[in-house]
């Protein structure tokens, strides 16, 4: 049986958990905040010291927000930061992160096979039905985007940076601090209504909600966005750690 070791990391925590071939966990899941600033070498140090209070596993699969190429950082909005999301950006952090290469260095810490994607890839993993186009956007500290396309996990792109009104991004439009200054019931409207504006762009067969404030999106915004969106469970982003290996396989495949 082959293990892994799934580590979902965010913007204000990061959880682990060891599971086995079917996707069960065989360990409670730990979290620990997640400390800042933050360089690469304290990043690994971080997982380490977590992996460390978990089974043994023989494989490993991080899940990091940001764009993620082949495994190296392309650039990561909440790691080159002072003290946390939103806060003022390091350009020594910055310098750091660009361009690091984050499996080959957690795989040599670990000693084991690494995976390292995009934190809302591997939470679609856990959740995708592997047919049609399937879209997952997290709600969280900000917003994460995966797109499959019949179970092959598709290029990444960076949704949150973009702007969506006024200059503003959709990771600042729906991000945490802003559900906290307009409550659950208006930032739940402003969910309906980026679901709607993205619709047209994607035409998805299916849209997965996720991440740890999805679960707070309001019962009848929700029923108005439609059949075809479905509210996921948070725990998708330790999940799809298993599931995660072999859709980053069909990808390979599918570009050969």
């Amino acid at each position: 049986m082959v293990t892994t070791l799934a580590i979902d990391c965010g913007g204000g925590g990061i959880k682990a958990s060891v599971l086995d071939e079917a996707g069960t966990m065989r360990a409670r899941p730990l979290r620990v905040p997640t400390p800042y600033p933050l360089p690469p070498a304290l990043f690994v140090q971080t997982l380490r010291e977590l992996g460390g209070r978990l089974p043994p596993a023989d494989r490993l699969t991080v899940g990091v927000p940001g764009m993620i190429r082949h495994g190296v950082v392309v650039a990561t909005p909440h790691y080159v930061t002072r003290s946390g999301p939103r806060s003022r950006v390091d350009p020594d952090l910055q310098a750091e992160w660009s361009g690091w290469d984050a499996r080959g260095a957690l795989a040599d810490a670990f000693g084991v096979p690494a995976l390292v994607l995009n934190d809302a890839e591997v939470h679609g993993a856990g959740v995708v039905a592997g047919t049609g186009c399937e879209l997952v956007l997290t709600l969280g500290t900000g917003l994460g985007s995966a797109l499959f396309d019949g179970g092959v996990l598709a290029p990444h792109l960076e949704l949150s940076h973009a702007p969506v009104r006024w200059g503003t991004t959709y990771d600042t439009y729906v991000g945490e601090p802003e559900r906290r200054r307009l409550g659950d019931a208006f930032w739940s409207r402003r969910i309906r209504q980026v679901v709607d504006g993205l619709r047209p762009v994607f035409r998805w067969d299916r849209l997965y909600l996720g991440g740890g404030n999805s679960r707070l999106i309001r019962p009848e915004q929700l029923a108005r966005m439609g059949d075809d969106v479905v509210v996921v469970p948070n725990t998708a982003g330790i999940v799809g750690g298993v599931r995660a290996w072999e859709l980053a396989a069909g990808r390979r495949d599918a570009r050969t």
